[in-house]
């Protein structure tokens, strides 16, 4: 898996794996903590394609999380189907992955998540014109209803267990859906409400009509494997300082993301 660097500026039943070296103070001695990130959902997470740049609010909080290890950001690309094999793999590539992951009770048999530093919840993005269209969840499960959604992540998991009558459409490409619903390949995208107010301030041709009714309701948090219980120290206290002295929430208010803390 190729790696990009960038200073300060994230199914199947699987074993759990336990580290046993301080974590912490083998990211210090290597002087950069590893991060590993999709890249692919703004504004959490996103890498752009000409320059290979990073930016976004969990690798803003990334940014935090290293300075308080007094290291550096080296950014690991992963994928939403890759994702739980990638945080177990061995060996090890990353210390720990952000990008806007839901904390549910299935990534903690596994895995270990920290405290929720982000309001999230299941909504829709649609066309302008076909706003009027969706009032509730129910709209969408028509076969007429086109709902395209990225692989192996929960947006697709959801409309599987509560769309099964919809068409659903499986895109390889996150960040490209979007633009797919605006031109008329498909009807509906499956998000959350993170998401969908970037995609309707950025392209007047989208909406996001159920956007103060989201169908589930959660939090986001850094995701890594057992047996770090020293990192997963440093990243809470972290996001409780940065929830204590202001600066999550003017991350918030940087990237036009509701404060819920």
């Amino acid at each position: 898996m190729a790696m990009a660097v960038l200073g300060c500026g994230i199914s199947c039943r699987t074993s759990t794996v336990v580290s046993t070296t301080p974590t912490v103070d083998k990211i210090q001695q290597r002087g950069t903590v590893l991060v590993g990130t999709t890249g692919d959902y703004r504004p959490l997470s996103y890498r752009e394609p000409e320059t290979g740049a990073y930016w976004g609010f969990c690798l803003d909080v990334a940014g935090e999380i290293a300075k308080a290890m007094n290291v550096t950001v080296s950014y690991v690309p992963t994928s939403w189907p890759t994702l739980t094999a990638d945080v177990l793999a061995e060996p090890q590539t990353f210390d720990f992955a952000i990008c806007g992951i839901t904390i549910t009770n299935s990534r903690l048999e596994t895995m270990d998540m920290s405290e929720g530093y982000l309001g999230n919840g299941k909504t829709i993005l649609c066309r302008n014109e076909d706003a009027g269209k969706y009032t509730c969840q129910e709209d969408l499960n028509h076969p007429e209803v086109r709902v395209m959604v990225n692989p192996g992540g929960l947006n697709e998991k959801f409309a599987r267990a509560n769309l099964p009558n919809c068409t659903l459409i499986v895109f390889d490409k996150n960040e490209e859906i979007p633009n797919q619903v605006a031109e008329g390949n498909a009807d509906i995208m499956i998000t959350e409400i993170t998401e969908a107010p970037w995609y309707v301030q950025n392209d007047s041709r989208l909406a996001a009509p159920l956007l103060d009714k989201p169908f589930t309701r959660g939090q986001i948090g850094v995701l890594m494997r057992k047996g770090q219980e020293d990192l997963m120290d440093v990243v809470n206290s972290t996001i409780r300082q940065m929830k204590a002295d202001g600066t999550l929430k003017a991350l918030h208010e940087k990237y036009g993301l509701q404060y819920a803390f």
